[in-house]
């Protein structure tokens, strides 16, 4: 018994002077206090109306007190989290920079989404914090294992948590440097100028694999420039093919799979160019085919009720704060989604798909369906 209690002090010793080294780290955060009470509900970065969701600072310091000697300094956990919160923002500014302006209202969702969940987060850790006391301010005896166990257990899952909200800001960083997005204004411009990339590199591939069968090497191929033949001579010397090749054919194959894909995008947007979305009337609102916005967007007479909300998430539709609309792409998909949706359904009767005009066949398709 004596030396359980012996390793209990060791540990409690231990535990109040890591205590004491994080509370250092703690006072050392620069953080801003609201002067006012709009300062407390919007930040003032440019562009980006950020919300600052309350943090229960009655949770927070019974959490203190119930892990800590030291005292609870009064705002420190809502000092924290804006801090978290700004420099999100200051991320969405940078991305903003680099991103095209289409791009700029889902950076302000991601903020806004950070700042409620994180919320969420912190004030549900400080609620779990508080439920059973540290050893080092209880003491040893008596002390409640089980509680214990269970609050460690709730406290995993509650950082497992804060790690998915950390990732929100991956998502700020990533927005709008992937693909060309098919609302983008020049996106039939932009598609286009990356097929006829994408033809000549495949044109580019077989030339020179061509020429590698015929000459048995790549010296004095003028397709490609001195540098480019030691890379491809050094990559074929390190393959594992029994006869390697300049570019193997999973590279053409897999480029003349995008080259693919790619010609199927324009020919839907074209497509959809000639068509014309058209727009209807449900019970309650209006659907509006919104062609210079590229989006399919629902107008309600009144807020939908969570059910409703619910319904909309799951069949794309997000709300857009500035446009006031529930909205999402504008294409077929958009249409057939809308038609899963009762509450929207046309006041004809009628599902959407079938008030959208008919695309005209093209006389080529005409000719093989009759052959």
């Amino acid at each position: 018994m004596a030396e359980i209690e012996s390793e209990n002090i060791d540990r409690i010793h231990a535990a109040e002077t890591e205590s004491a080294s994080m509370e250092k780290q703690m006072e050392s955060i620069d953080a801003v206090s609201p002067d006012s009470e709009k300062d407390q509900e919007h930040a003032g970065y440019t562009g980006i109306p950020v919300t600052y969701y309350p943090i229960r600072e009655d949770l927070a310091r019974r959490a203190k007190e119930m892990n800590s000697f030291f005292e609870y300094q009064p705002g420190r956990a809502t000092q924290e989290y804006r801090h978290c919160v700004d420099q999100a923002v200051r991320l969405a500014e940078q991305q903003k920079e680099r991103a095209d302006p289409i791009y700029h209202e889902k950076i302000d969702r991601l903020v806004d989404m950070y700042a409620r969940k994180l919320a969420e987060n912190m004030n549900k850790g400080y609620e779990i914090d508080a439920r059973v006391p540290s050893v080092m301010v209880a003491g040893p005896s008596n002390f409640p294992t089980g509680k214990k166990e269970k609050q460690n257990a709730a406290s995993e899952k509650n950082r497992e948590e804060w790690r998915q909200v950390q990732g929100i800001l991956d998502q700020i960083r990533g927005t709008g440097m992937g693909g060309i997005r098919s609302d983008h204004p020049q996106a039939l411009e932009q598609l286009e100028q990356k097929l006829g990339r994408l033809e000549s590199t495949q044109k580019l591939m077989k030339d020179v694999n061509a020429f590698y069968r015929k000459h048995k090497t790549l010296d004095g191929c003028t397709l490609l420039d001195g540098e480019r033949i030691q890379r491809l001579k050094v990559s074929m010397e390190q393959s594992w093919y029994p006869e390697p090749k300049p570019f193997p054919s999973y590279l053409l194959t897999n480029n003349s799979a995008e080259i693919r894909r790619v010609k199927k995008r324009i020919e839907e947007l074209k497509q959809n160019a000639e068509v014309g979305f058209c727009g209807w009337e449900f019970e309650g609102g209006k659907a509006v085919a919104n062609q210079d916005a590229g989006r399919l967007q629902l107008l309600f007479e009144e807020k939908p009720s969570p059910e409703h909300r619910a319904q909309l998430k799951a069949n794309g539709f997000r709300w857009a704060p500035k446009a006031g609309v529930w909205q999402r792409m504008l294409n077929r998909q958009a249409i057939y989604a809308a038609g899963r949706i009762g509450f929207i359904r046309p006041l004809s009767g009628q599902a959407p798909q079938e008030l959208q005009p008919k695309p005209e066949k093209q006389p080529e398709k005409q000719k093989l369906m009759q052959r």
